[in-house]
């Protein structure tokens, strides 16, 4: 019980030290306050802090130098793709950067990967896939929608059977679902890109990669027209 609480006790240090060095509160460069300080700054044991200050460390966040004490380091030599300093970026990064930085990624992995997916897809890929889309289709809400989504893309990825692929998923999954429920709420119809991920998930049953790639750029380039306010209103017919 004891070592669940130490647990529990340095993530809190980790976490909110971490939201500070992300969001710039506390500035590359900046010296932190003496151990014993920042301690009884953060009402915790100097143990616990330890502990907080080596995964700080460990995600390029921080340095300690002899005679200097411990620095917030330069955001180039920050794990960008660690799963907590992502779900941190995502929480304190403006919107429009946040947006623009997380859809270049997707530009250059998801077409691909759709690509990829329509000529390699197995049978229990495809009913993975398929099962993704009909919860899109069945959502009641924008958060059920988001889910799916997620579900959809990464099923998109797996189907690629690139095990560097699948593992790139786990790495930006918490970026993927803040923007895709970020992209759900800014519309007035969170299943406004429904036909676009039919288009793709049809480009891949028919194993139809380039169609698949062409459909995944389109529905990426939608979705960005969306989060900007620049996306055009498809009238009904």
């Amino acid at each position: 019980m004891r070592a669940s609480n130490a647990r529990n006790l340095h993530g809190h240090v980790t976490q909110e030290l971490g939201v500070r060095i992300v969001s710039g509160a506390l500035r590359p460069g900046e010296a932190l306050p003496r151990e014993e300080v920042l301690a009884d700054q953060m009402a915790v044991s100097r143990t616990a802090l330890r502990e907080a200050m080596r995964v700080l460390s460990a995600k390029g966040l921080i340095e300690a130098r002899p005679k200097v004490g411990t620095r917030i380091r330069e955001e180039r030599y920050w794990h960008q793709l660690d799963a907590d300093v992502l779900a941190w970026r995502c929480a304190s990064m403006p919107p429009a950067a946040f947006v623009q930085k997380l859809v270049e990624m997707r530009e250059i992995i998801e077409p691909a990967a759709a690509a990829y997916a329509a000529r390699r897809c197995s049978a229990e890929q495809f009913e993975r896939l398929e099962m993704a889309y009909l919860a899109m289709e069945a959502s009641s809400n924008s958060d059920e929608w988001a889910e799916a989504d997620l579900e959809f893309h990464e099923a998109v990825l797996n189907a690629t059977n690139n095990e560097l692929m699948v593992s790139l998923f786990s790495v930006v999954e918490t970026a993927l679902g803040s923007y895709f429920v970020l992209s759900a709420r800014k519309s007035s119809d969170f299943k406004y890109s429904l036909p676009y991920h039919r288009k793709v998930f049809e480009a891949i049953r028919r194993r139809q990669p380039e169609a698949a790639r062409r459909a995944m750029q389109q529905m990426i380039l939608d979705s960005r027209a969306n989060m900007t306010g620049k996306r055009r209103i498809r009238k009904p017919a």
